[in-house]
């Protein structure tokens, strides 16, 4: 076989799965690294997301598969980790430990797990790596993601979002809306997305990282628009320890890293069939246990939890977005179902009975998302702004500072056109305009992310208000002659480009002089 140039990484909270790209075959497949991978008779290869840190100082690890079968998977051993993707770039109430005189960081184990992942590929094989990403994902886990690519090995990295990597991994052809719902270990993110016939577009997708000079695409088959996202950190671990919890309550059942095993297990057997049974002997208090779940006892347990709830939530969400572009619910005709907990039934009836007729497809849950990062070198990705930006003035109503809207949350990029600003001096002898970029919260609602004894939980918080983050230093655009009110006297263009990158022009017009050219401000959502 040839030897593959391009690989995709989808990291997941639970299980990684890395896939490659067959040159003889022109097709995708799913990659097994010894010692890292595990096979099981009915799913593909996949890497389970443990980490083992041997020595935090010297960054030795143990990743993969090899954590449990050398029997490290204890959650009481400090050094065990499990399901920290969760935690990277975010506010974490608790804490992780220090090793060998080390403060650990999710961040860290991240790294260290990625990085183990990479040394494990065939020398000098990989030129360009795809990584996938959550729709929730935050600015730091992206810039997390840049410097952990930066020593690695390979030449090329590049970003594209789950949801839309899974569209383009199932082949579908282009057609209506695609709604993908990934329900994986951490997160359940829902995108709908446009395939359709190729069309004039710079956007090759998101490139992170380039060793060499960046070369144009030629082969631009396909565009990939998203129309609309939105997403929540509740994953399949959550619902583990809810059904952990059903039966602590219900049988006194403990707390412990195998009995959660057992409520997994119960919970993927639901999957096939209608009841389910677990026996556990307890060696240390002679108790036996008999853990038996029915999928309508299962189906309660969510409801209970709020799982079909937030379900809701998001769907309506992405409806909304959907609806300001002129799509209806009618409109979508499939629906894709990926991730570990996309063979739950209760999720499939729901979707089912929220969408009526529409195509559910869900045979490749696990892959999908992979095969499909390796065709954003052949596909042209149009996405669109996760968040809605706008520049701090004094509203002199209020008496306060306020927020005037520039870009609109849902704004396509690279943009087809600037928006323009034109602004004037509010002071007599005025020396410069200043301007104060702000990111305008979408949400109402928050997460939390905390330890509860041995587990990350996550926890939804509303807030009465959206909120505004202001972004990097501001803008000073300086005035020669110094400006005086009553004219306009700086003309803005803001764009947004490929890489998501606003870029600002600005012209004097007392002087025509040109007071910035093209500059780049900063990364937007």
């Amino acid at each position: 076989m040839a030897i593959a140039r391009t690989y995709a990484l989808d990291f997941g909270t639970s299980n990684t799965v890395l896939a490659r790209w067959n040159q003889e075959t022109s097709a995708a497949e799913t990659v097994s690294l010894p010692g890292l991978s595990h096979q099981l008779l009915s799913n593909p290869p996949s890497i389970p997301s443990l980490l083992y840190v041997d020595s935090a100082a010297s960054e030795s690890v143990i990743a993969g598969q090899a954590v449990r079968d050398r029997g490290l998977d204890i959650a009481s051993d400090s050094r065990f980790f499990q399901g920290f993707k969760r935690g990277i770039g975010t506010s974490i109430q608790g804490f992780l430990p220090t090793l060998d005189g080390r403060s650990v960081t999710f961040e860290d184990l991240g790294r260290w797990f990625l990085q183990k992942v990479v040394a494990g590929l065939p020398a000098e094989s990989c030129e360009e790596l795809v990584l996938t990403v959550p729709v929730d994902s935050y600015e730091a886990y992206r810039y997390w993601l840049e410097a952990v690519v930066q020593p690695l090995a390979v030449n090329r990295v590049r970003l594209i979002d789950e949801p839309t990597a899974a569209a383009l991994g199932y082949g579908l052809a282009p057609d209506g809306p695609i709604l993908v719902v990934d329900f994986g270990g951490g997160t359940l993110d829902l995108s709908l997305v446009q395939l359709s016939a190729a069309k004039q577009s710079r956007s090759v997708g998101m490139l992170l990282f380039w060793k060499g000079q960046q070369e144009a695409s030629k082969q631009r088959p396909n565009l990939a628009r998203v129309l609309a996202k939105a997403g929540d950190a509740v994953g399949g671990s959550d619902l583990d320890n809810w059904i952990l919890d059903h039966f602590h309550k219900t049988q006194g059942l403990p707390r412990s890293p195998l009995t959660q095993r057992l409520c997994e297990r119960l919970k993927i057997a639901l999957s096939d069939v209608d009841t389910a049974s677990e026996a556990l002997f307890d060696d240390e208090t002679l108790a036996t246990y008999d853990l038996t779940l029915a999928r309508p006892q299962f189906n309660e347990i969510l409801e209970q939890r709020g799982f079909f709830a937030t379900l809701e939530a998001l769907v309506t969400q992405v409806l909304g977005q959907a609806q300001q572009q002129g799509i209806d619910t009618a409109d979508i005709e499939t629906v894709l179902l990926v991730g570990g907990g996309a063979k739950i039934p209760a999720l499939q009836d729901w979707l089912r009975q929220r969408f009526g007729d529409t195509v559910l497809c869900g045979d490749r849950p696990l892959e999908a998302i992979a095969h499909g990062a390796l065709q954003i070198a052949n596909v042209d990705l149009k996405d669109f702004l996760y968040h809605g930006y706008g520049l701090r003035y004094w509203n002199r109503r209020q008496n306060r500072h306020d927020w005037h809207p520039l870009i609109p949350r849902g704004q396509p990029y690279p943009m087809d056109k600037p928006i323009e600003l034109v602004l004037g001096a509010s002071l007599e002898q005025q020396p410069a305009i200043e301007l104060v970029l702000g990111e305008l919260g979408a949400s109402t609602t928050t997460t939390e992310i905390f330890f509860d004894g041995d587990r990350l939980v996550t926890r939804a918080i509303q807030s009465d208000q959206g909120s505004v983050k202001p972004l990097g230093d501001g803008l000073k655009a300086p005035l020669d002659p110094p400006g005086a009110p009553g004219a306009d006297r700086v003309r803005f263009e803001f764009y947004v480009d490929e890489a998501r990158q606003l870029r600002v022009s600005a012209e004097d017009l007392l002087t025509n002089r040109r007071l910035l050219d093209d500059k780049v401000l900063l990364e937007l959502q």
